[in-house]
């Protein structure tokens, strides 16, 4: 089951989870057909190594994918959030997420 987990992150969580499953709510900057530049929740920039046929048509995504280093993500799957996101919001939830009072509750599975 926990290889199934995909925790959501915000730039400054990235080196955390290198070679993990992540996903990154953002704001798509600028995109060619290999790699697009995103703003996290957090305003941090992120290199998202894009694959065919998977549309980033929204102006907010949910990148789904693996961490390569601090500021790269490798892409494996995409949902489109639509034109108008708090992304102080959603940085703010990720960051309660992350809180260590909520963290293993959430995502420790019990031994």
């Amino acid at each position: 089951m926990s290889e199934h987990v995909s925790t959501r992150v915000n730039s400054a969580r990235l080196p955390f989870y290198i070679g993990k499953m992540v996903r990154l709510p953002c704001k798509i900057l600028n995109f060619n057909s290999a790699s697009a530049t995103v703003q996290a929740a957090d305003g941090g920039e992120v290199i998202i190594r894009l694959i065919a046929d998977i549309p980033m048509s929204d102006t907010f995504v949910e990148v789904i994918g693996n961490v390569v280093d601090a500021t790269t993500i490798k892409m494996m799957g995409c949902v489109n959030l639509g034109s108008d996101l708090d992304l102080k919001l959603v940085n703010d939830t990720i960051e309660l997420i992350h809180d260590p009072r909520f963290y293993k509750r959430m995502f420790v599975p019990d031994s």
